[in-house]
């Protein structure tokens, strides 16, 4: 039995999280690139967080806005996506083995990957690949298009695997600054996540 559309869409989101404007970002001063290159390093030793928040999806179709509890691992991802109104609308398991969505009545699908769930159902592929960094307001390992970055070494702005990326209200957690809105925005796509809480850092 098929799942709902709308569904899919908020899983999506879930294993993306990240609505954005249009980047035209000017060079970084010099002065701050030891500053931000000092903050990419404290950033490179985080290979595990949880996070606890909100999102928000508008396709060109239609849209979702409801809660997420992300624990991420460097294998494994365990995701719970929740209606606005707090009762749970799927899980989502990723392991190296393939991705797993399951409903709250029971049903399931499974693809080889997460890009590869998102096009089976939504019909297009979602770059899920950067997930777990950009959520950090770090960048991927692929190609970097433009960056932005404030007086204190923290990622503003970014473009990379055809996304534009915005990054606010950072907040010290457990010594390192992690934002606190992440907006996400492409040709098909804009998301945006609310980050109320982390651990496990």
């Amino acid at each position: 039995m098929p799942f709902k559309r709308s569904l899919f869409i908020s899983i999506a989101a879930a294993l993306i999280l990240s609505g954005c404007a249009s980047i035209s970002p000017p060079p970084a001063p010099p002065a701050t690139q030891n500053v931000h290159l000092q903050h990419l390093a404290k950033l490179a030793n985080i290979q595990a967080f949880a996070l606890k928040g909100r999102l928000g999806v508008i396709t060109q179709q239609q849209g979702f806005s409801g809660g997420i509890d992300w624990n991420h691992a460097q294998l494994n991802d365990n995701i719970a996506v929740f209606s606005p109104l707090g009762s749970k609308i799927a899980d989502i398991i990723k392991t190296p083995n393939g991705v797993t969505l399951t409903s709250q009545d029971g049903h399931s699908i499974k693809a080889n990957d997460a890009e590869s769930l998102t096009e089976m159902t939504m019909g297009f592929r979602l770059p899920l690949t950067g997930l777990s960094d950009w959520a950090l307001g770090r960048p991927s390992k692929h190609k970097i298009d433009a960056q932005t970055w404030d007086e204190q070494g923290r990622l503003t702005t970014l473009k990379q695997e055809g996304w534009e990326m915005r990054f606010e209200n950072y907040a010290e957690n457990q010594g390192t600054f992690l934002p606190g809105k992440i907006i996400l925005r492409n040709e098909k796509v804009n998301l945006k996540l609310l980050v109320e809480k982390w651990s496990g850092l």
